[in-house]
């Protein structure tokens, strides 16, 4: 994969081989960014002529790295809501851990870079309306946590060491444009459920609402957010379209000649259930002038992948 080079703009990626640094890299180099990608695997899934094999808790291997760089994206994370209870230490150590190593290398240089995270719908109290970047905080999971503690180590090191940061939270990602078939999270369950003439459960009755963002979309506001100086130091809920998980569900089923099935909440899962959690965009609308590119029923419609 080749691009034109724009040597003002140099961009290091770390998670370059999961679901959204995958895509961001992608995009980055579409876009003329010199990008640097790392990632924990042993090879670049898209084979990356330039790609590191590094593991963030590896303060060795992190220091041989080039940080004169413009940016920092950290989607290294680990995801995931009940694993994130099971396998603690790997989530405490990757998601936190790993990026206090990454900001510890660059808190001394002169010319820093701005760190990129994304954070989760999964840092906010469920609410009946939709939520502010602002709105009252609680988590339910480990995972969810981590997302509150790193955002809160963005904010010390800026008042630090003057590292500049981007917050991006993501409710619900869909779709792909690197591999076809090939979508995350919900979206993925649902399609491998209709794909294969199983139906879709959902539990309860399926009317929680969510914020879904194609992953396109996803990567052109935080890349947008790398052309300006404004957004630095703020945090955004990423745009999308609404639904409920019922009205996702149904219309997946009804492309695959599936159907939707409904089930009692188990016990735990519903103890970590944050409810409605539809994202307010109007700020990251505002502030980007932002136009979503991508509507599900579009996508649905010409591929489901």
């Amino acid at each position: 994969m080749t691009a034109k080079k724009n040597s003002s703009k140099k961009v290091m990626v770390f998670g370059a081989n999961g679901y959204l640094g995958r895509h961001l890299v992608y995009y980055l180099l579409k876009k003329g960014f010199e990008v640097f990608p790392i990632g924990n695997s042993k090879v670049s899934i898209d084979n990356l002529a330039n790609y590191r094999s590094i593991d963030v808790n590896d303060k060795t291997a992190l220091s041989t790295l080039d940080w004169e760089q413009d940016f920092v994206l950290v989607f290294s994370g680990k995801t995931g809501t009940m694993a994130s209870i099971d396998n603690y230490e790997d989530f405490i150590g990757v998601n936190e851990t790993g990026l206090l190593n990454i900001l510890n290398c660059i808190k001394n240089l002169k010319n820093k870079p701005r760190v990129i995270f994304p954070s989760t719908r999964l840092v906010y109290k469920g609410s009946e309306k939709p939520l502010k970047e602002s709105d009252e905080k609680e988590a339910k999971t480990i995972y969810a946590v981590n997302k509150i503690a790193c955002e809160s180590i963005l904010e010390i090191y800026k008042n630090l060491y003057d590292i500049k940061y981007s917050v991006f939270r993501v409710c619900v990602p869909y779709g792909s444009t690197i591999k076809d078939g090939y979508s995350y999270g919900t979206i993925g369950f649902f399609l491998r459920e209709a794909k294969q003439q199983k139906p879709i459960k959902l539990y309860g009755d399926g009317n929680l609402r969510r914020t879904f963002s194609h992953v396109e979309d996803i990567c052109s506001q935080i890349i947008l957010s790398l052309e300006s100086n404004s957004v630095e130091n703020k945090t955004y809920n990423i745009a999308g379209e609404t639904f409920s998980l019922l009205q996702v569900a149904t219309l997946i089923a009804k492309k695959y000649g599936s159907d939707v099935s409904f089930a009692e909440w188990p016990e735990n899962d519903l103890k970590i259930e944050s409810g409605h959690t539809e994202f307010d965009d109007s700020k990251i609308m505002k502030e980007f002038g932002f136009i979503l590119k991508n509507k599900f029923q579009n996508w649905l419609d010409e591929s489901g992948n």
